[in-house]
């Protein structure tokens, strides 16, 4: 039975996950609850010690991005290399997959694809500040991308007209990423002369319309593994020469224990 390694912390909760592998909307039921191995963000070193326990499949949908250093693009290549099919989604998994796409990389859903076509750049788009793992990674903060794709909806269902749209999106941009919530945002909005009307009206729809496009790209990608899980399952193959270099050496020395 294919072992899939999945991290992942904010974006999703570890047992919604889980719960999206055996029930997703792909309709055939094809791995096994035991299969599925949850671990925490990606840091560098990570995703090379994964590799080492031979899973075929490795998905990366939230990472560190400051207070650890970020999983380096080379042990992505060695995981490639060593045929192990690996996938990118929401997070610093859509930011990975939309600079090693056209080495075999798969990205999944909308961040990935705004991130690839040139859309989305900054990797504070997608970053958060979490609780710690043992309340379940939960989000203190809310992404850029989420806000984004949630004023969108707002101005196509005209809740906000085009000028608070970007005043609000303007606002949220400016904003120190760890402290980027939609309260702050809208107190702001007030502070800075927002149309009051609009800024109330948004407040209510908010209520049940925010978009989180993060979870959505993560599910998304669920059902792109259980897609390619429909058939046997081959090796992946990559075209490019892996080089052992002595800066891969001593770094991945620190990571063998």
């Amino acid at each position: 039975m294919n072992t899939i390694h999945i991290f992942c912390g904010p974006t999703i909760p570890q047992q919604v996950l889980i719960s999206a592998f055996i029930t997703s909307s792909v309709a055939e039921n094809i791995i096994a609850q035991e299969n599925i191995i949850i671990l925490p963000p990606v840091a560098e070193g990570d995703v090379y010690c994964s590799v080492l326990k031979k899973p075929a499949i490795i998905g990366i949908i939230d990472g560190y991005f400051g207070n650890l250093p970020s999983v380096w693009h080379k042990e992505i290549l060695f995981a490639m290399k060593q045929g192990i099919h690996v996938f990118g989604s929401s997070s610093m998994g859509a930011l990975r997959a939309a600079e090693l796409h056209a080495f075999g990389m798969i990205g999944c859903g909308k961040i990935y694809q705004d991130y690839a076509s040139g859309i989305l750049e900054d990797d504070d788009e997608v970053a958060v500040v979490h609780a710690p793992a043992e309340v379940g990674y939960s989000s203190l903060s809310e992404a850029m991308v989420n806000i984004r794709y949630t004023l969108d909806k707002a101005v196509t269902n005209n809740v906000i007209t085009q000028k608070t749209h970007r005043m609000f999106i303007d606002i949220a941009k400016k904003q120190y990423y760890p402290k980027r919530t939609y309260e702050s945002v809208i107190k702001l909005f007030g502070d800075l002369g927002g149309d009051f009307d609009e800024i109330t009206k948004l407040q209510t729809w908010l209520q049940q319309n925010k978009i989180d496009q993060k979870r959505l790209d993560a599910l998304e990608m669920v059902d792109t593994i259980k897609k390619l899980l429909q058939k046997p399952l081959v090796t992946k193959s990559v075209s490019y020469y892996f080089e052992h270099t002595s800066f891969w050496d001593r770094s991945i020395k620190r990571h063998q224990s």
